[in-house]
């Protein structure tokens, strides 16, 4: 049998993780949510991960230097980032970095369906 892939979300802002969540289970994905870098590192679910989303501004470590963190390490897990703050300088460092998409918030719903599918498949 086949496993759903796991979308980890990372945000500071409950609501947010929790729409995202949403969203992701109605794709049939698996959703692991997270409110910092911190607690997903700390977590077993970097393993399992198919994508991440992650929001760029939080308290303590940001998403792109979770970005930064992974590339370092060897992991190649697409990152989609997503801010409410989104300056272009942001921009250009998450797609150096190799992030699959940068999303403003509030983004459409069917732009981050469009980035998880080219993915993870449907």
């Amino acid at each position: 049998m086949a496993r759903n892939p796991v979308i980890s979300i990372i945000d500071d802002d409950a609501s947010v993780r929790a729409a995202l969540g949403s969203l992701v289970r109605s794709l049939g994905y698996t959703a692991r949510t997270f409110e910092s870098v911190e607690s997903f590192l700390d977590s077993r679910d970097m393993a399992e991960t198919s994508c991440i989303v992650t929001d760029i501004q939080m308290p303590g470590m940001s998403g792109l230097d979770l970005q930064s963190q992974l590339r370092t390490a060897g992991f190649a897990i697409p990152t989609v980032l997503i801010t409410a703050f989104p300056e272009e300088h942001l921009r250009v460092r998450a797609e150096a970095g190799g992030a699959i998409g940068f999303l403003a918030k509030p983004f459409d719903g069917k732009a981050m369906v469009r980035l998880l599918k080219s993915v993870v498949g449907s």
